[in-house]
């Protein structure tokens, strides 16, 4: 297990999504339309903020509180309602699924297709967030199943410094360029 993710700006918050599976994956599930660095120190914000990253507590709680969490200046996400009910649904599936234990969605994976298919169910996580979540756990911290999932284009698991992230986000800007340009000449 890594020591920290270099994907903010934040110590605490590169250390805490490293070392605490449910924080990792709330920072996905809101890695969108935000920076790379907004959502990932989200799940810090959010443990002030509400005093716990437990996934069943986190599921159990007043939605509106939840919202608020999000809501509060610096808001967590530009869409506090929509990313709360997200991160609640997240934790809901969680904590009926696998236990309240984060890390059970990859260290009980039979293989890279039950590793993809569990992924892909969690709310927020299309095929770029399977890939992106996958280059992690495989460069990061060595889950086998997840070697497959690894992209060939610029991905957050092959992050490990903070040059190494804004090499990262000028790749992905080039990339979803790239690929605007060839759905436009199809």
């Amino acid at each position: 297990m890594p020591e920290a993710l270099y994907f903010t700006e934040s110590d605490e918050a590169n250390r805490l999504i490293a070392q605490e599976p449910l924080a990792l994956l709330i920072g996905f599930a809101i890695d969108q339309q935000v920076t790379v660095q907004q959502a990932f120190t989200g799940p810090l914000k959010l443990r002030q903020r509400v005093g716990t990253l437990d996934a069943r507590a986190i599921a159990g709680m007043d939605p509106a509180t939840l919202e608020t969490a999000f809501r509060t200046p610096p808001a967590i996400h530009r869409f506090p309602r929509a990313m709360a009910q997200r991160v609640q649904e997240l934790c809901q599936v969680v904590a009926d699924e696998y236990g309240g234990q984060a890390e059970r969605i990859w260290t009980d994976a039979a293989d890279v297709a039950d590793l993809g298919k569990r992924i892909g169910a969690l709310p927020g996580f299309g095929k770029m967030k399977i890939t992106g979540f996958g280059s992690v756990l495989a460069l990061h911290f060595g889950v086998e199943a997840a070697q497959e999932l690894v992209p060939e284009h610029p991905c957050l698991g092959k992050i490990n410094s903070a040059e190494d992230l804004a090499e990262y986000q000028a790749a992905k800007r080039a990339h979803k360029a790239a690929l605007r340009a060839a759905a436009q000449t199809a």
